[in-house]
């Protein structure tokens, strides 16, 4: 009962830090046009600045994951929340494409890195048994959507009040206020070592990244993670401003984006209730076809408020609940003592695709005047992580030479 309770503040603390520091990024799509229109950037600037802070935040994930291994949770969330705060403020008051990118892109990325998935859900997986992990971990994502929903509508009455630089701040702000949770994440169980290593046993970091490496179920889930985040970055992105160009309210973007979050406070909870009873694999392959049908329902299909709605519900159901299956099925097979590293990793892969959907959107539209190119490829991709997916096998990698 102790340690179920000790997992409990665990899990509300990584829920209220995911919430806000993945709220905020949900925003980032309703600053597009008015950074564009007030600040005279480029379009394509605004997307490289986007598409840059995906790429930092999958570069240093690894490398935040393996310091919150190492030191713990707390010293590395609270730093990443200075660096994000700081990068907020910085695009808050520039007009400048270099700044933009060095706020947005640079700094925003690193904070991300540590104050996300592959810190604060590598500090759920360590603190739940076994058993519970995967649905601890959906848990914590779904309080995460939390801050999806409410601060989305929040900076748009800020955009349309306060302006630009106002509610920039005011983010920043709020990430820093909320940051300390952090030390609540250090309430944590034992690392666990997969079944196959000898008890009292801990591989060396080389080793488990090495072994990693060698499992075709690592390397395919890493593939099929590159479709998540090509798919969430450009829908995120770009989504707002699409709904304008069919000759929609910029208000309903706004909904359309809050209702992501909602439904993926649903979403993140199912998959990791599904992720404790089915294989995490197999549940992540009928995510992926699901998402790429509905992508390609609502690209065909006429526009209307009623399927901006359905469209992102789906979405919803979908969005997030990658997360808690990819890092479950890595406890699973890998073991606990680097999870954070070894999500890191895989996850950068998530965030290469993260930086061509957000980039390629903005350089195509601006080559075309079009999103249609990137919309079918975004389908299409669902289909390719599903087919990734499936094959994906749950077996232990052999024994190697261990540390005692």
């Amino acid at each position: 009962m102790q340690r179920t309770g000790r997992v409990l503040i665990v899990v509300v603390a990584a829920a209220l830090m995911m919430s806000v520091a993945m709220g905020t990024r949900q925003t980032f799509g309703l600053f597009l046009g008015p950074l564009a229109q007030e600040r005279g950037l480029a379009i394509t600037t605004i997307a490289l600045a986007i598409a840059l802070h995906n790429l930092v935040w999958g570069l240093a994930q690894p490398l935040a994951g393996a310091a919150a291994d190492r030191f713990g949770a707390a010293p590395v969330v609270i730093l990443g929340a200075i660096a994000y705060a700081a990068g907020l403020a910085l695009t808050a008051i520039t007009d400048s494409g270099v700044l933009l990118v060095l706020g947005m892109g640079l700094l925003v990325g690193i904070g991300m890195s540590c104050t996300t998935f592959g810190v604060v859900l590598t500090a759920v997986g360590r603190a739940a048994t076994a058993e519970n992990r995967s649905l601890a971990m959906g848990l914590s994502g779904a309080g995460g959507s939390l801050g999806q929903v409410a601060l989305v509508p929040i900076s748009l009455i800020g955009l349309e009040d306060w302006g630009i630089a106002a509610s920039l701040v005011g983010l920043g702000v709020l990430l820093l206020m909320v940051a300390p949770v952090a030390l609540l994440l250090e309430r944590r169980g034992q690392p666990t070592t997969p079944h196959a290593v000898s008890p009292g046993t801990t591989p060396r970091l080389g080793e488990a990244l090495t072994e990693a490496m060698k499992h075709l179920g690592y390397r395919l889930l890493t593939l099929g993670f590159f479709t998540c985040g090509f798919q969430l970055a450009f829908i995120g992105t770009y989504l707002p401003d699409y709904l304008t160009l069919c000759h929609m309210p910029l208000g309903l973007g706004a909904t359309a984006l809050s209702l992501i979050g909602l439904f993926n406070i649903a979403g993140s909870w199912a998959c990791g209730w599904l992720g404790g009873r089915f294989r995490q694999q197999q549940v992540l392959g009928w995510l992926y076809l699901v998402r790429g049908v509905t992508i390609a329902a609502f690209f065909l299909l006429p526009k209307s408020t009623a399927s901006v709605v359905i469209f992102a519900a789906v979405m919803g159901l979908t969005w997030l609940g990658t997360v808690p299956l990819t890092s479950g099925w890595l406890a699973k097979v890998f073991g606990t003592s680097h999870l954070g590293t070894l999500f890191g990793v895989c996850f950068f892969s998530h965030q290469i695709g993260s930086f061509i959907g957000a980039w390629l959107g903005g350089v195509l539209f601006e080559l075309t005047g079009s999103y249609a190119i990137v919309w079918i490829l975004t389908a299409a991709a669902g289909l390719m992580a599903a087919l990734l997916n499936f094959p994906i096998k749950d077996a232990v990698p052999r024994p190697v030479a261990r540390l005692a």
